[in-house]
């Protein structure tokens, strides 16, 4: 054994040592992990973490007592750009560091391991300056790297690469395939769609003005500019985006969708491309469908327990209609596709008629919406009645013959799921009256009825209390019956990009069709008088759901505020 091998032994060890004397982990727990270290080659303290024994920011502040190098909380610590300029991403991903700040001839680096030489070597030989290592934990070093290292100014190096044209050969040039296939422009949406999967963007808007293509990204509901490119780059970057979404690239007056596949790292994202012509050009948006939140539990939704406990029992009715309400962008589909997910895929037969079918389940069968070819939503309903299914959803109802076609599912012995546009859960009883269901129908047809809106979660890294307006304090006030003069709000920090919010949650009104309803549905009861019998069965209101949020941290006033509304 060669000295420097002996040293990191002896480094293991006497780290090994401090766990099991700070009684983090046994002497027996040690040796197992000591010899499972050398059978198959992995570190033992890795081994430690991936069994549960201790957590990464354990074995972090251990290590930095053992080695007498500080721990740094990437959480909080500022980047600075001229220290991230001095490490090229690549080299970053590859050695797992992230450059923090330069100084005197020196720059900081996290990393997870200051005591492996050679990566320090090699980093040096990079940076050209003498390296200080700081020890952080493995999963914040990659968030931190994906912080640092934006895609937006590789992106606007390659389209530089593109030959230049001026507006009036730009309108009258056809962009050929071979124009559109160069490396610069395959490089840049390459680069653009990888950072919007890394920032969590739903959707990408590109833009064209009169003398910009503005980029935007649609991140936690709000939009968040992140490129403004040169106008001459709009024609071959729709045009790339055409031919990789399997559209025609010819056609420019006309919308068109098509679908992309992309991967990222180990995931495959499935991108929606929708283009239409404005008066500056075509423009694009880019829905990003990441599987990962599509297969959500409800439980991970935001449900309370009485209001998930409510759904539950509306999902395990052997028949009738269980219809979720709410704008766009609220998240129906979300909570649709969970509800799906619950059910026996196994012994029930359950079909899915979606415009379009976003994700793929096994065990269901989806049929898509071609108006062209004669498939809307009525018809692929007529023609499911036909194939013995057990669920049904239907991805929403918003025509009348939709309506009685699901109404007479519901009553023949089918669960059928859908959405319906409505302000709130009674709203959805008098949207389908408009749609001319008979209320005898309506009232034997429903199960329950979900209204729901999405709200942005506090930010858990830079949570903090803080005294609010007085609108929003009366606001809680008045509803929760108590008073507050702090709420919880992010303080912004670098894992919420300063905005104090990360990530989104929803908020439900479960609104179960009880007898006292349907008689009220028959007797043509006004919306108050549903309204009021709602709320002596202690159906949770969304307003009163979202400031339940706040009082638990979730959420904010301000956010309930913004997103639950009432119309009229």
């Amino acid at each position: 054994m060669s000295t420097s091998t002996q040293q990191v032994a002896h480094r293991q060890m006497s780290l090994g040592e401090m766990l099991v004397e700070a009684r983090l982990i046994s002497q027996e727990q040690l040796r197992h992990a000591a010899a499972e270290a050398r059978r198959t080659g992995q570190r033992f303290e890795h081994l430690l973490v991936e069994q549960g024994l201790i957590e990464h920011q354990q074995l972090a502040i251990f290590r930095s007592l053992q080695l007498g190098i500080p721990y740094v909380n990437l959480e909080r610590q500022p980047i600075a750009a001229e220290a991230a300029n001095l490490v090229p991403e690549s080299a970053a991903r590859r050695y797992s560091v992230v450059p923090l700040s330069t100084a005197d001839g020196s720059v900081e680096l996290a990393m997870e391991d200051p005591s492996d030489i050679q990566t320090l070597d090699d980093l040096a030989a990079v940076v050209r300056k003498r390296i200080e290592p700081l020890i952080g934990i493995p999963s914040d070093i990659q968030e931190a790297i994906d912080r640092s290292y934006k895609a937006g100014g590789e992106i606007e190096k390659q389209l530089s690469q593109l030959p230049s044209r001026t507006a009036e050969e730009e309108e009258e040039a056809q962009v050929s395939a071979e124009a559109v296939s160069q490396a610069p422009i395959v490089r840049a949406i390459d680069l653009l769609l990888r950072q919007a999967a890394r920032d969590r963007a739903s959707d990408v808007h590109i833009e064209p003005e009169e003398d910009r293509l503005k980029v935007r990204s649609r991140i936690d509901g709000i939009l968040h500019e992140t490129l403004s490119l040169p106008k001459s780059v709009h024609p071959p970057l729709i045009s790339r985006m055409k031919i990789m979404g399997g559209m025609n690239i010819a056609e420019r007056r006309r919308p068109q969708d098509g679908q992309i596949t992309f991967e990222v790292g180990d995931r495959d994202i499935d991108i929606r491309v929708a283009t239409a012509n404005t008066v500056n050009g075509e423009m694009a948006v880019l829905r990003i469908l990441d599987k990962s939140f599509a297969f959500r539990a409800l439980p991970e939704l935001g449900f309370l327990p009485q209001t998930l406990e409510q759904y539950h029992t509306m999902l395990k009715s052997p028949f009738g209609m269980v219809l979720t309400s709410g704008p766009t962008g609220s998240g129906k589909t979300t909570t649709l596709y969970a509800s799906v997910n619950q059910l026996d895929r196994v012994g029930r037969k359950i079909i899915t008629i979606e415009d379009p079918v976003e994700y793929h389940f096994e065990n269901v069968s989806q049929m898509q919406v071609h108006t062209e070819a004669g498939i809307t939503f009525a018809a692929g309903l007529r023609a499911c009645m036909r194939l013995d299914p057990d669920v049904i959803l239907v991805g929403e109802i918003r025509d009348a013959e939709t309506a009685q076609i699901a109404v007479q599912a519901a009553l023949t012995g089918h669960l059928v799921l859908s959405s319906v546009h409505a302000n709130d859960s009674v709203g959805v009883i008098f949207r389908l009256m408009d749609l001319g269901i008979e209320p005898f129908l309506l009232a034997q047809a429903i199960v329950g009825v979900v209204a729901q809106r999405m709200v942005r979660r506090v930010c858990r890294h830079c949570a903090r209390l803080v005294p609010v307006n007085p609108e929003e304090r009366i606001a809680y006030e008045e509803e929760m019956g108590e008073e507050r003069t702090e709420f919880v709000y992010g303080g912004g920090c670098n894992f919420c990009a300063n905005t104090g919010y990360l990530g989104r949650a929803g908020i439900f009104e479960v609104m179960p069709i009880s007898e006292a309803i349907r008689r009220m549905i028959l007797s043509g009861a006004g919306t108050d008088e549903i309204c009021s019998q709602t709320r002596q069965e202690g159906v949770i209101s969304l307003w009163h759901d979202g400031m339940l949020m706040v009082k638990e941290g979730i959420t904010t006033p301000y956010e309930v505020m913004r997103n639950v509304y009432s119309i009229g």
